[in-house]
C-alpha cells in the first residue's frame, strides 16, 4: 500500500530523513519508534503529502505521490490521526464526522450519520454525537479524531503520536480504541508511538530511527527480545525501564 523509495527531507540545510526505504504491505500494522526528532513524524507525513520529499518518490498503492496528485491520492486512501485532535470546536462530534464524508465523498446525510454513529460507537462515545469538543477529556477528543478518520473508509490509517497530548490516564481508553481497529484485517495502520507495550501487541512490524535514518526492522518479538543493532539496545534499555 505505501512504499517510500530513497526518500530524502531537508529544512533548509538540515536534513531530517536520510534515504529511507520502506514498504508497507496492504493489511499491515506498522509501528515506528524512535528518540525525538529522528524523523519519524516527517516520515509518517511524507506519506499522505503532508511534507513533500526533496528527493526520492512515495507511491501509494501503487501510484506516485507527486505535488499534482497528492490531494486526489491522499483524499482517496489516506486517513490520519494527529498528536492534538484538531477537532473543529463550533461543530458537535456528529458534525466534525460526518463533514469529511459530506464534502469530499458526496455522501448525503442520512448516510453519512449512519457512518458516524457506526464509528462513535466503536469507540465508545455515541452518547457525546451532540455535544461540542471542549466539553471532552483529551483522551475523548482524541477517540473521536479517530472515528472521524474511521468515517471516512480509507484503507490506510496513519498515526502521528496519538496519545502523546494526553493525560497518563487517558491514553489507555485511546490504545484500546487502536487495539481494537487493528483487528479489522483490511486496515493498513502505520504508528509513530512511545508506548512499547503497545507495538508489542498490535504490531506486524516495528522500526527504530534515529537521526533521520532506519536504523533497525523486525518483529516485535524479534526486535523487543533480540535487538541486533547497538543504539536500538541502548534505546529500548532507556525506554523499557521506565
Amino acid at each position: 500500500m505505501i512504499e517510500l523509495k530513497n526518500v530524502n527531507k531537508f529544512y533548509g540545510t538540515n536534513q531530517v530523513l536520510k534515504d529511507i526505504n520502506l514498504i508497507v504491505n496492504e493489511g499491515e500494522k506498522l509501528v515506528i519508534i524512535g528518540p525525538s526528532g529522528s524523523g519519524k513524524s516527517t516520515t509518517i507525513r511524507c506519506m499522505n503529502g503532508l511534507e513533500e520529499v526533496s528527493s526520492g518518490k512515495v507511491i501509494i498503492n501503487g501510484i506516485e505521490l507527486t505535488h499534482k496528485t497528492k490531494l486526489t491520492i491522499c483524499r482517496k486512501y489516506c486517513a490520519m490521526v494527529f498528536q492534538h485532535f484538531n477537532l473543529y470546536p463550533h461543530m458537535s462530534v456528529l458534525e466534525n464526522l460526518t463533514l469529511a464524508p459530506m464534502k469530499i465523498q458526496k455522501k448525503n446525510k442520512k448516510e453519512a450519520k449512519e457512518i458516524a454513529y457506526k464509528y462513535l460507537q466503536v469507540v465508545g462515545l455515541e452518547e457525546k454525537a451532540n455535544v461540542y469538543p471542549a466539553t471532552l477529556s483529551g483522551g475523548q477528543q482524541q477517540r473521536v479524531a479517530i472515528a472521524r478518520s474511521l468515517c471516512t473508509q480509507k484503507k490506510i490509517i496513519l498515526f502521528d503520536e496519538p496519545t502523546s497530548a494526553l493525560d497518563p490516564e487517558t491514553v489507555q481508553e485511546v490504545l484500546d480504541v487502536m487495539r481494537k481497529i487493528s483487528y479489522e484485517k483490511g486496515t493498513t495502520m502505520v504508528i509513530v508511538t512511545h508506548e512499547m507495550g503497545f507495538a508489542k501487541e498490535v504490531a506486524d512490524r516495528v522500526i527504530f530511527m534515529e537521526n533521520g535514518a532506519i536504523i533497525e526492522q523486525d518483529t516485535p518479538k524479534n526486535f523487543f527480545e533480540n535487538p541486533k543493532n547497538e543504539r536500538t539496545r541502548l534505546f529500548l534499555s532507556k525506554i523499557l525501564t521506565h
